[in-house]
């Protein structure tokens, strides 16, 4: 029984899934848009709203906290260059999961998530 046991395993062993939503999370900064399958997008996402959240004060400590996420350092600095100063504003809210058709191999759900403008 799974009594008290959160969050999706999408038939992965913790290190590989970690390592996984960190890849997806890393491209996520660097290209503003990736398409994958749905159960991953909405896993990625509040993790995505967590590291946008960070960028949006430049501190040691908040780079610092990004880099135990992002495995590219370009990626941080885009984070807090960029991305962080865009959404400065919002409070929140800054990605949008749009569905699109299945994949064709496997027929697996796929979505599209984007950084709101």
């Amino acid at each position: 029984m799974r009594h008290q046991r959160k969050g999706k395993t999408l038939g992965r062993e913790k290190a590989p899934r970690e390592a996984m939503m960190r890849n997806l999370a890393t491209s996520f900064i660097i290209y503003e848009k990736i398409k994958t399958t749905t159960p991953k997008a909405k896993l990625l996402r509040p993790m995505v709203e967590k590291i946008i959240t960070l960028g949006k004060i430049d501190t040691l400590h908040h780079r610092r906290e990004a880099l135990k996420i992002l495995y590219v350092e370009g990626a941080v600095k885009k984070l807090f260059e960029v991305i962080g100063p865009r959404f400065k504003e919002r409070k929140g809210g800054y990605t949008r999961i749009t569905k699109i058709p299945p994949r064709l191999g496997d027929n697996a759900a796929m979505a599209i998530l984007t950084m709101v403008e």
